[in-house]
């Protein structure tokens, strides 16, 4: 839980605190400032898997884990139902705290509402097609036994994401919640978050019907998204 949600923390604090640097640092300029926030969001993104992968497998990301308990329940390879909540609690929690650091750290309010409107149905769509692209990567990696590539590869997709999807990828329901805590670039109007989680699961939906077409067996490596870890266990207890 510690590392889920740190990881998912600092996620949002990387891209909020991106947003704001890169609105600061080239005024006017939208699509330079879009380049700067998908830069350092998807290289951040690679270092905290890496960081953190070994741990909790590095999920950040309350989809990913869902789908992780869907695929695995069968073969008992992905998460429990009890750690499934834990660890979307922890993401979101994680995700709230990124974004009041990320204002702190740029000198703002702990809180302040986003006021960037983004209900529309292509942004929806762009939603979708992201959250259905990064389940199916993920799930790939570790199905095909290439799971060690998920830090290059997820964020590498995250970063291109930004700009081939309408929406800017959020693609993560505990990073959207975060991000209506920052009336930033980043920034989602509290109002625009239910729809965006709504079509982010539709997407998650479509991600597991392209699994179970192209990668049947990938319940078996559930165990492995986003990287393999294991699990701390007191003296004397088995895992």
């Amino acid at each position: 839980m510690v590392a889920e949600g740190l990881g998912t923390g600092l996620l949002v604090a990387v891209v909020v605190g991106s947003g704001i640097a890169a609105a600061r640092l080239s005024p006017g300029d939208v699509g330079l400032q879009l380049l700067e926030n998908a830069f350092a969001t998807g290289l951040g993104l690679a270092v905290l898997i890496v960081m953190l992968g070994p741990v909790s497998g590095a999920h950040f990301n309350p989809v990913v884990s869902a789908v992780d308990w869907w695929l695995g329940r069968r073969t008992g390879d992905g998460l429990a139902p009890q750690e499934l909540v834990a660890y979307v609690a922890a993401q979101i929690v994680g995700g709230v705290a990124g974004a009041v650091l990320a204002n702190l750290m740029y000198g703002g309010r702990a809180v302040s509402w986003s006021t960037t409107d983004r209900s529309a149905g292509h942004l929806y769509l762009g939603e979708v097609v992201a959250t259905a692209g990064l389940v199916l990567l993920i799930f790939a990696l570790a199905a095909s036994g290439r799971a060690r590539l998920a830090p290059v590869s997820v964020g590498a997709y995250i970063g291109s994401a930004y700009w081939f999807t309408s929406s800017t990828s959020f693609a993560n329901p505990a990073v959207t919640v975060g991000r209506a805590f920052s009336d930033t670039f980043a920034g989602i109007a509290p109002h625009s978050v239910p729809g965006f989680v709504a079509f982010q699961i539709i997407g998650a939906i479509v991600g597991i019907g392209l699994l179970a077409l192209l990668y049947p067996g990938a319940g078996r490596a559930a165990g492995n998204v986003t990287t393999p870890h294991t699990e701390t266990t007191t003296a004397g207890a088995s895992s």
